[in-house]
């Protein structure tokens, strides 16, 4: 048997490539949208992408499988569970739990796992030539590594009114399942440690099933329903903006993207047409970098491993958008923006391009430290905010900060003051700089940004 984890740190999203070796074939589960990478695995091992597999219909990126299977030729096995409101608009094989997909020596057991979602699936893998007792187990979102799916998603994100109480009480009883499974099975789940899937997913890629028994908190809850409900539904993440959109596009037939595009570099001309028909402007340097030059209006979006989740949380997905960054940043960015769907790159350019074109019309600004805050606080007249996400702000906050989350300030800047000096602050700046230049590109010009936050704050 082959096995690779292709594991993408941007989303914490992990995709697996299984082979049987003695028959050159190959399956993929929950692919990215990028699937070049698997094209080159399974070149690089002698093997062809025959069979194609999904857990659920996914919130948090844009299933690569119709790519994939467009490229391969491959079969695609999804989920027929779930009321009508859970099936996929496009051909493909149906599977319930109880079914055995079987690819060369290999066979995959279908079990069905509801509780994230209405239809989710996990695959129980049996490697034949070795032993007729399963090995592996893909959990897509229902367990991960010290965690379970959260079941409020369809309510949080998508709208779906009174799904999550539903969602729990599935996830109580297929955990119930889960737990019989055999100590031994190795668990690999859909995400890791980073994802807005759960509230506490470990960093480890695997566990097994007797570890998770021991060491998971949803297991040990297990002879308490409305503890274990209570428990699962506090204090989750706020759900990224974009994950309504990613359900609808993972379900229905849509335009096809198996490559990754190539994004052009916009002359003086381009760049100044597209801020005069007033495209976003996403700044991909690092908050420092940013300060030192920046323009008035752009977004400061650092290409980090959080990039495309906070892109999701402010573009559209029919608006076009410039990006600055440099060259040999882009095409990273791109394959990020293309795994949640969003193709309407209209062009790039760099940070020498920006402080050429833009010669005396950059803003900078330095960051304020501890004890600035506390001076301002003792004058009085100033407004605190605190742009962490609403579990970290209960957890300990700036006595007086108002808690406004990062991803949904545009949304809330009238609750933001005009008439007196506003800090803005995170956990230790990442977000707090995102803030600060969206509501410097809103109007506001009475903001400081204490970049410590609360990390800085707390500490003795």
């Amino acid at each position: 048997m082959f096995f690779e984890l292709v594991y993408d740190k941007s989303l914490a999203q992990a995709s697996y490539v299984i082979g049987c070796q003695a028959g050159g074939v190959a399956a993929v589960i929950d692919p990215k949208r990028d699937v070049d990478t698997y094209l080159q695995i399974a070149k690089a091992n002698n093997m062809k992408i025959t069979h194609i597999l999904e857990t659920h219909i996914h919130a948090d990126f844009l299933s690569g499988s119709r790519e994939l299977a467009a490229l391969t030729g491959a079969e695609m096995y999804l989920s027929d569970e779930g009321d009508e409101n859970w099936k996929y608009e496009f051909p493909h094989n149906k599977i319930k739990g109880g079914d055995v997909v079987k690819m060369g020596n290999l066979t995959f057991e279908v079990i069905h796992t509801p509780g994230h979602t209405p239809e989710s699936i996990s695959f129980l893998l049996t490697d034949k030539p070795a032993t007729n007792e399963p090995v592996m187990l893909f959990t897509g979102d229902f367990v991960f590594v010290g965690d379970v799916g959260r079941p409020d998603l369809l309510e949080q994100a998508a709208g779906l009114v009174g799904t999550q109480d539903v969602g729990a009480a599935q996830m109580y009883d297929s955990l119930q399942e889960f737990s019989k499974l055999g100590d031994y099975i190795q668990v690999w789940p859909g995400h890791g440690a980073g994802s807005a899937c759960g509230k506490a997913l470990g960093a480890v890629p695997m566990t097994t099933v007797g570890y998770e028994k021991i060491r998971n908190w949803a297991l040990q809850l297990l002879n308490d329903k409305t503890a274990f409900t209570k428990e699962l539904l506090a204090d989750q993440p706020e759900p990224p903006k974009y994950f309504a959109m990613m359900k609808k596009l993972n379900k229905v037939d849509r335009k096809l993207l198996t490559e990754v595009p190539k994004v052009q570099n916009l002359s003086k001309e381009a760049f100044a047409k597209a801020k005069n028909e007033g495209l976003k402007i996403v700044d991909a340097r690092t908050p420092e970098e940013y300060a030192k030059g920046f323009l008035k209006g752009t977004f400061n979006i650092t290409n980090n491993n959080s990039f495309s989740t906070w892109m999701g949380w402010y573009l559209n997905y029919d608006e076009f958008f410039v990006l600055i960054a440099e060259e040999d940043q882009v095409e990273d960015l791109t394959r990020k923006l293309m795994r949640i769907g969003l193709d309407n790159i209209y062009g790039y350019i760099t940070p020498a391009q920006l402080a050429a074109f833009e010669t005396g019309n950059l803003d900078t600004y330095t960051t304020i430290d501890k004890e600035v805050v506390k001076a301002k606080l003792a004058e009085g007249n100033v407004q605190v905010i605190d742009v962490r996400g609403v579990a970290e702000y209960k957890k300990g906050h700036i006595d007086g900060a108002d808690n406004l989350f990062v991803g949904k300030l545009p949304q809330n800047l009238d609750k933001v003051s005009k008439d007196k000096p506003v800090i803005i602050h995170c956990q230790s700046g990442g977000r707090a700089a995102i803030a600060y230049s969206i509501l410097k590109a809103n109007g506001f010009d009475n903001v400081q940004n204490y970049a410590g936050g609360w990390a800085d704050w707390s500490a003795l």
